[in-house]
C-alpha cells in the first residue's frame, strides 16, 4: 500500500532520486528518464480523459474514456517496474512488473477498435476532434517512452524487462486507432499530401 504523508523531502536538493531500491541516482540517470517518461505518458492520458468532456452513456467516447483510465493504471505498473532494475537473484512474483498478459490486452483492444476502421491511403496529420488532438500529443509521448525505454535496455538489458518495450510500442499503436475513431472512425481524419506546399 503506497503511503505519502509529505510531498517536499528535500532529498532531492542535491540533484539527485531515490529509486524503488532505496537506491539514489542523479535526477537525469536513463532510468529516472525513462520512467519519468513514462509519467509523462500517463499525464498526456489525463489529459486526453478531460479533452473527451462529458461522454454519451454507452457510446465510442465512453469506451475510449474506459480504456485511457485502465492504460492509466498500467502505466504507473511500467514506472514501478522501472524503477526497480531487475535483478539475477529476483524471485517472480515478487516485484510489480508488467507482465506480458498486459501486452496481449492492449493487442485485443487494436484489433477490437480497429475492425470498423477504413484502411488508410496515407498518414494521418495529428488533430480533428478534441479527444482526437489529445490522443495524437499522449501517443507521440508513449513513442518518447519507448525510445528511452529502449536505451534503457540497451545500457542495462538484463536489469530492465523487453516487456515494457513491447507495452509502450502497443499502446502507441492503440493510441493511434484510438484517435481515429474518436474522428468519426476515421472519417473526418486529415490524410497529409506529401509536397502540398512545394513551389516549384
Amino acid at each position: 500500500m503506497v503511503k505519502l504523508n509529505r510531498i517536499y523531502t528535500r532529498t532531492g536538493d542535491d540533484g539527485t532520486t531515490g529509486l524503488g531500491t532505496g537506491g539514489r541516482v542523479a535526477k537525469d540517470d536513463p532510468r529516472v528518464e525513462a520512467y519519468g517518461s513514462v509519467d509523462e505518458a500517463n499525464a498526456a492520458l489525463g489529459v486526453a480523459i478531460a479533452m473527451a468532456g462529458v461522454c454519451e452513456p454507452g457510446g465510442k467516447g465512453e469506451r475510449i474514456v474506459g480504456v485511457l483510465l485502465s492504460v492509466q493504471h498500467d502505466l504507473f505498473d511500467l514506472g514501478a517496474d522501472l524503477c526497480v532494475p531487475r535483478t539475477s537473484a529476483e524471485t517472480e512474483g515478487s516485484r510489480l512488473r508488467v507482465l506480458p498478459g498486459q501486452v496481449e490486452r492492449l493487442e485485443r483492444l487494436i484489433d477490437e477498435f480497429n475492425e470498423n476502421l477504413a484502411p488508410l491511403t496515407s498518414f494521418v496529420l495529428p488533430g480533428g476532434s478534441r479527444l482526437s488532438s489529445g490522443l495524437h500529443l499522449a501517443r507521440t509521448v508513449v513513442r518518447r517512452a519507448e525510445r528511452l525505454v529502449v536505451g534503457l535496455r540497451r545500457a542495462e538489458p538484463d536489469a530492465t524487462s523487453e516487456v515494457s518495450v513491447r507495452y509502450l510500442n502497443r499502446l502507441s499503436d492503440l493510441l493511434f486507432v484510438l484517435s481515429r475513431v474518436a474522428n468519426d472512425n476515421g472519417a473526418t481524419d486529415t490524410l497529409w499530401v506529401p509536397g502540398a506546399n512545394r513551389v516549384t
